[in-house]
């Protein structure tokens, strides 16, 4: 960290191309950090109008295998399997979730599914598994759904501080790569922007990896 520090500027502002090239050159970690976004929004948490929420598939994806979790029966569940998802299952899969597995990345569940997925809402919701219409993983159509997360469909929200915080790829990835995907989620949070915020939806917007400093972006 003293490293990084002293090569940098913390005043500075960064294009978002500068700051990835600047990040490329910081020294590196034992492992392939992830890069983030954050955001810092214009939004009064108080109202219920102004929340924020979507999905976007990132064109270079994250660089990680998602491991996929699917509560379904029948010919749904037979079409998960078919499609490779890492876990699928109904009841069993709740009870084993409820007795501590978490080993997966990503929850789809087929609709009639959701009256016993309830149970597990104190589990996977605060850690952002909680599958959800709007997130597109409470679905009939599996196999689409799959597909979109195995192509690197992510989800975004606001948090309880108004900000968005958003993994965008590897530090190995290319620089074109990592500005692709970052401007593949800009555009989908500002689509996001709900009627009811006037003005500018972005306050402040910084880059950073896993273990390093952030970098604020020009807006």
């Amino acid at each position: 960290m003293k490293t990084i520090r002293g090569a940098l500027d913390e005043k500075k502002v960064y294009s978002l191309c500068d700051a990835l090239a600047q990040l490329a050159n910081l020294p590196k970690t034992k492992f392939d950090e992830t890069v983030e976004l954050h955001f810092k929004l214009n939004v009064d948490l108080a109202k219920s109008d102004q929340s924020i929420r979507g999905t976007v598939i990132l064109p270079h994806g994250l660089g990680k295998k998602v491991r996929i979790a699917v509560f379904a029966k029948g010919t749904p569940a037979a079409k998960a399997e078919e499609m490779k998802a890492d876990y699928v299952g109904a009841e069993d899969l709740i009870e084993k979730v409820m007795g501590g597995f978490l080993d997966f990345d990503c929850a789809i569940a087929t609709p009639d599914m959701m009256r016993d997925l309830s149970k597990l809402g104190k589990i996977l919701g605060p850690r952002g598994l909680m599958p959800s219409p709007k997130a597109g993983t409470v679905t009939t159509d599996i196999e689409k759904a799959i597909k979109d997360v195995k192509a690197g469909k992510i989800e975004f929200k606001t948090d309880k501080q108004g900000g968005i915080h958003v993994g965008i790829g590897k530090r190995s990835f290319a620089v074109d790569q990592l500005v692709g995907n970052a401007n593949h989620l800009l555009d989908a949070v500002v689509q996001a922007k709900p009627a009811a915020i006037k003005g500018d939806l972005i306050k402040s917007l910084f880059l950073s990896s896993t273990m390093g400093p952030g970098l604020r972006i020009a807006l």
